[in-house]
């Protein structure tokens, strides 16, 4: 590979670094009554905002108690974000146009779950309501959107990448268009690069 890809490769994968210090995912919530709205942000290894209130309201209409603590996935993300760190090193180092393959892969595979597993948590957060809630209201589920927004009574609900979420995204993005770069140039030259 030239210099310059090995180099984007290096810089990015160290750029993933980020994500031990910013959010990656955003929920916010606006209602009349909280014209300030309330917020949720999902870091790589904990959960910040106003959950303490959003818990509050949720517990009205039967929907479970957040706890970051018992959420499997915080403990493990940062392990996932590490490994594509030191993996993404390696493949600079390496210099092999097929590691950079295998990094892409198990990337996609790696966003591919977490997004599968987001969607899945929101649904049983969501659909899973205590029979005997305060507030019931037949065929109603509160599962938020896994991106966008969506009204959820008279709260409208959004869910969106953070900082660290559109980092994630760039990152693949950036290893992508290497290695479709790379693979032109070999072609151009015959494979003697």
């Amino acid at each position: 590979m030239k210099k310059s890809s090995r180099i984007l490769i290096a810089f990015f994968s160290l750029l993933l670094i980020v994500l031990y210090f910013v959010p990656i995912w955003s929920i916010s919530l606006q209602a009349p009554q909280y014209p300030e709205g309330l917020g949720m942000k999902i870091w790589i290894n904990k959960m910040s905002g106003d959950l303490n209130i959003i818990n509050g309201l949720n517990h009205y209409i039967g929907m479970k108690t957040i706890h970051p603590e018992s959420i499997k996935e915080l403990s493990v993300m940062p392990l996932v974000i590490a490994f594509f760190i030191a993996a993404g090193l390696l493949v600079s180092i390496l210099n092999k146009r097929k590691l950079v393959l295998a990094w892409i892969v198990l990337f996609v595979i790696a966003g591919i779950a977490g997004m599968t597993d987001f969607y899945m948590w929101e649904y049983d957060y969501g659909h899973n309501l205590d029979p005997t809630a305060a507030i019931k209201i037949t065929g109603m589920n509160y599962q938020p959107p896994l991106i966008g927004s969506k009204n959820l009574l008279n709260f409208t609900a959004t869910s969106l990448p953070d900082t660290g979420g559109y980092i994630f995204f760039i990152t693949g993005i950036v290893f992508i268009l290497v290695f479709f770069y790379e693979r032109k140039t070999r072609e151009k030259t015959g494979g003697k690069i």
